[in-house]
């Protein structure tokens, strides 16, 4: 039993890869994998919530003489601009921002600096953010007509 929460604590607290983020972003209901800008997307009613976000030229020229952080960098969709603010404010490690992502509410996810329990966190938040904005079609929902609605109820 003992070994068991060691072995789970442990996990915690080791960093994730892109593997670890397929396997538990996939495992989530109506996910499918695919691709978006040549780079593996995570989707949900055919809308991304994930996905891998390598530098381009032009974000490794914003950082000027600042390291760019090293690794395998994710990107996740958060509810709002607001729920970004909130996020960044708390300074959890490996999460940050870049200016091309000023004015979206995305999150930019270094995971090798990143803890596994904070990354699933942020990826299930998106995945919930842009599953509450889509059907399982990929279009609103509408209402039924009020006659309609109420040959429903008899």
């Amino acid at each position: 039993m003992l070994a068991a929460h060691v072995l789970r604590t442990a996990r915690e607290i080791t960093v994730m890869s892109f593997d670890d983020v397929d396997e538990f972003a996939a495992g989530l209901p109506g996910v499918t994998v695919g691709e978006s800008w040549g780079h593996r997307t995570w989707m949900v009613h055919g809308k991304g919530f994930a996905w891998q976000r390598p530098f381009s030229k032009a974000d490794l020229k914003r950082f000027g003489d600042q390291t760019p952080p090293q690794g395998e960098i994710l990107a996740v969709r958060v509810e709002s601009l607001d729920a970004k603010d909130a996020l960044l404010e708390i300074a959890l490690p490996g999460f940050f921002t870049i200016p091309h992502f000023n004015g979206y509410a995305g999150v930019l996810i270094a995971l090798r600096k990143a803890r596994a329990k904070d990354v699933r966190a942020a990826i299930l938040g998106a995945f919930h953010a842009m599953a509450a904005k889509a059907t399982p079609s990929g279009s609103r929902t509408r209402k039924r007509p009020p006659a309609a609605r109420r040959r429903a109820a008899r």
